[in-house]
Order: C-alpha cells, then structure tokens, then sequence
C-alpha cells in the first residue's frame, strides 16, 4: 500500500457550496419532457407542487370578486371626478375624499386579487438555476416559448373565464383614470375653472356693502385702523379684512402684516404707490407652503417664516433673501378713507401663498410690472 492510497482526499474549495433550502443535485428542472410525462400521467412532478382544486375554485370566486371591487373603484374614481367639483375649499375636501377612497379600492382591489391568484391558484415551484453561459440557443428559445405557453396554461388564466374577464373588467376604467387626470395639465382650462379664480382673487379687492373699500381690521380686537395712531416706525400688525374677522376660509388667503417704516428705509423694491405714510401691507402667507410668516426683526426689517425659515426682506418688497420660498410676500395696495382709516385700494396684483398657486399668469405678473412702474 503506497503513501498515496493513504491521502485523504480534500475537498475542492472552488465547489460553491449547496445553499440551505434549495434542491439537492440531480433534480429534474421544470419543463423537461420527463416531468411533463409524469405530470401528464397523474404522478407528482418533480419540483412542482399543484393546487388542490377545490380550493383553487374557492379561492377563483375571491379573485372574481376582488377584481369586481376594483372595476367598481374604477368607476366611482371616474365619476367622483365629475360629480365632485372643486369650487369651494370644502368642496375640495370632500372631492379629495372621494377620489382617494375610491382609487384605493379599486388599486387594492386589484392587488389583493392577484396576490390571491398566485398564492392559491398558481402551482408551487422549487426552481434550480443552473449555471451556463449567457447565449440562448434556438432550442432555448423553443424551451422558453413552450415554457410560457405551459405557464400560461398552469395559471388559469385560459382556463377560468370568470376571473380573466373580471381582470379584463377591473383594469378597463384604470386605464381612463390617467387620460381624466391629463384634463389638468390643461392651463387653459384651469384658467376658466371657479376654483382656479377662487384662488388668484381675495376679498380685498371687493366693496362693502355700502360700496366702499374694505378696512383693514386688527387681528383679535376687531378694530379698524386710522393711519395717524400707527405711526410708530418699526411697529408690526397682524391684519384681516372687515367683514370676515371670522371666516377661516377668507382668512386663510387675505390675512395681512401691517408694518411701519421711516420713509429712508424704504428701498426699490416695494412700490411705494401702494404704501400710506410709510405703512407697508403684505400678504401674510408664506409662498413656499402656506405657513403664516408672522416673525418680524424690526433690526435687519426680515420677515420670517417659521416653518422651513424662508426669510424676507420687507424693506424691499418682501424680496425672498434665505430659505425655499420661491418668490416674494405679494403687496397688498393701501390708502385711507375720508375718515382717516386704513382700507385696501385693491386686490394684490399676484396670486398669494404658494407658488404652484400661480399656474403661470403672465397676465398677473403684467398688472404687477405695470403698477410697480
């Protein structure tokens, strides 16, 4: 017996190792002729484990009837879309609501259906990926049409016509919701739209009652203001218009901060055509999301928002000098009544709030230019 019959043989470390859970070698993959043979036969075919067919019939009607929810959330989508018009913030409430709830069954709907389908219907493989080299062949692609043909069939989808055409039903009106959606990009149309002016317009451009201009009215005592009593440089005053001292809706577009400037103070920017005795009004709403700016450095004369930092500087028309805001706090034009109180000369020139707000008016941003000249 030689040294070399003694040699325990090593073993080769470049041999990847089997990976818990998967089949040993030798398992036949799916596809072959001679799992078809056996499954055709009624014998188990390696690798593959069938539904029992009572419970995939069972579990056929849940699909049927998950599918049926989500054409049904389909179509309530497309009609709350209709029915459910934006004309009012509350209006707008409620739209929100019905399209959401409604495109949630139908896309959950949907997805719980399929999940169903495959989990209780489709077969269970245990697939082996043998390794080779990355060129398909001709036979190959035989293999892989005959294996999507067989899948296809394996699935139900051929074979169970309730649930193929509750699929078929239930993805129709999805396929409409994105060409609905696209009647927004539509800037034409959205100019034309109640809920778009009721946006761009604030009661500070409309008349009293007695048809007078509205007053600005302090924020919490109700008080008009008369010019001579804020004459304190540096003084700041949170403002609503008379009239809708508690109308949230109105407050939440036309609310005001009122500040006092010595008249060196004012530069370029604000328009001084719009100011009283150097007694500036902004627009209190932030232009990045809608937050109040309501803090106020008499110092540096920045106004700032607290809730992502946008700062402004209101001695030179609320010009945006830090943070995400896109575009300055809208000035609001001012002048005095006979009886000496302070009262808006119009509407601001550009939409307030946010900037996405604006939809591009180049029609307001010439009324801005032409009353900043």
């Amino acid at each position: 017996m030689t040294d070399n019959e003694h040699e325990i043989e090593q073993p080769d470390e470049r041999v990847p190792k089997r990976v818990i859970g998967t089949p040993p070698p030798g398992t036949p993959m799916l596809g072959e002729a001679e799992a078809r043979d056996a499954g055709d036969a009624g014998g188990e075919t390696p690798g593959i484990t069938l539904q029992d067919e009572k419970r995939a019939s069972g579990a056929e009607k849940l699909v049927a009837l998950c599918f049926l929810l989500a054409f049904l959330g389909g179509v309530a989508f497309l009609v709350s879309y209709v029915v459910f018009q934006v004309g009012s913030p509350e209006a707008t409430g409620v739209s929100n609501l019905a399209l959401g709830s409604s495109l949630t069954v139908a896309v959950l709907g949907l997805a719980v259906g399929i999940v169903v389908w495959v989990r209780q219907i489709m077969p269970k493989y245990a697939l082996v990926q043998e390794r080779h080299l990355m060129v398909s062949g001709e036979d190959d692609r035989e293999v892989v049409a005959d294996t999507f043909v067989e899948g296809a069939n394996e699935s139900g989808f051929v074979k169970r016509k309730m649930m193929r055409r509750t699929l078929l039903l239930a993805a129709a009106p999805l396929g409409l919701i994105p060409l609905i959606l696209l009647r927004d990009l539509d800037n034409t149309k959205m100019k034309a739209t109640s809920f778009n002016k009721l946006l761009r317009h604030t009661v500070w451009g409309e008349k009293t009652v007695e048809g007078q201009p509205r007053r600005l009215i302090v924020e919490g005592t109700g008080q008009p203001i008369r010019a001579a009593d804020f004459n304190s440089p540096g003084g700041i005053l949170s403002i609503v218009p008379e009239g809708y001292e508690h109308d949230l809706n109105v407050l939440a577009k036309a609310t005001l901060i009122l500040i006092k400037f010595r008249p060196e103070e004012l530069k370029s920017g604000v328009n001084k055509n719009w100011t009283h005795d150097g007694i500036v009004a902004y627009s209190k709403i932030c232009t990045h999301v809608g937050c109040p700016a309501a803090l106020y450095e008499q110092t540096t004369h920045h106004i700032l928002c607290p809730c992502h930092q946008s700062t402004f500087d209101a001695a030179d028309g609320a010009k945006v000098i830090f943070g995400p805001a896109a575009r300055p706090l809208p000035q609001l034009p001012i002048t005095v009544d006979n009886e000496g109180f302070l009262v808006a000369a119009g509407d601001f020139p550009v939409p307030v709030g946010p900037s996405y707000w604006e939809r591009g008016d180049a029609e307001a941003e010439a009324r801005a230019k032409g009353g900043q000249a």
